[in-house]
């Protein structure tokens, strides 16, 4: 590892497993300062001790990130104890799989909560800092369901999309404050990923169309994150970067 984050404060939200627990990994393997977040506190606080473990500086927080209230408190803690976020990943996310006339309300809502209001929530909540030290990354994590769309996800499909706009919309919001905004479209196997990579009626049409034929490991996402924070990308503001094996074509 070259340390290219060292002595960053790096945010990342569903960090308890799957990509988010990766991007955790490779981001204090990089020389960062790691805030694990995660509903699941217990998780989160696992993923911290094995990053301290390891020779990295983390720590674990319980985070909701459908409320603004968790949001706040648990940024409020990660400076205190980490000092000012200058990377911010919004990775948490779920699924609530229905077509759409059998959907609930319950299934839309949350979906949306998680996702779109959570990665607003913590926009604001890092931003203020951001601006004042005139440096930052932030990486929304949305999906090729949010470019393409698709099946029996409707509620996912839109709020991935409605991430894309979030982050365009932020990278010019935020441009003079010199903080770097863009998405990463993964397709990866995870423990949210689960239910379409295993159900009979989806997965191998689902794979048939990712021209590399399989699906990532997190592992193999986290280095694209990696980038996206460094250096190397502080010119590069706005753009989506699908890691999925070529399954959605470049527009």
């Amino acid at each position: 590892m070259t340390g290219v984050l060292q002595d960053r404060v790096a945010v990342i939200t569903g960090a308890g497993q799957g990509i988010g627990r990766a991007i955790a990994e490779r981001y204090a393997a990089e020389g960062a300062k790691v805030a694990v977040t995660d509903i699941d506190g217990a998780r989160a606080q696992e993923v911290a001790d094995a990053i301290n473990a390891n020779g990295g500086t983390a720590i674990g927080v319980a985070n909701d990130v459908s409320s603004r209230e968790s949001v706040n408190a648990a940024a409020a803690e990660i400076v205190e104890k980490l000092g000012t976020i200058t990377i911010l990943v919004s990775n948490a996310g779920v699924t609530r799989p229905a077509m759409l006339w059998k959907m609930t309300d319950e299934q839309w809502d949350i979906v949306q909560a998680t996702h779109v209001n959570g990665s607003f929530y913590w926009l604001q909540a890092v931003t203020p800092g951001m601006r004042e030290l005139k440096q930052g990354h932030i990486i929304l994590t949305s999906s090729a369901a949010g470019i393409n769309g698709t099946i029996g996800q409707i509620n996912y499909a839109t709020a991935k999309a409605a991430l894309l706009g979030m982050m365009r919309s932020a990278s010019k919001e935020l441009a003079p404050a010199n903080i770097i905004v863009n998405a990463v479209a993964p397709a990866a196997a995870t423990p949210m990923t689960e239910t379409i990579r295993t159900d009979e009626r989806f997965k191998d049409k689902y794979l048939e169309s990712i021209p590399l034929g399989r699906w990532a490991e997190p592992e193999e996402i986290a280095g694209v994150y990696v980038f996206l924070a460094s250096p190397d990308c502080n010119y590069m503001t706005g753009q989506t970067f699908s890691v999925d094996g070529g399954r959605v074509p470049v527009r």
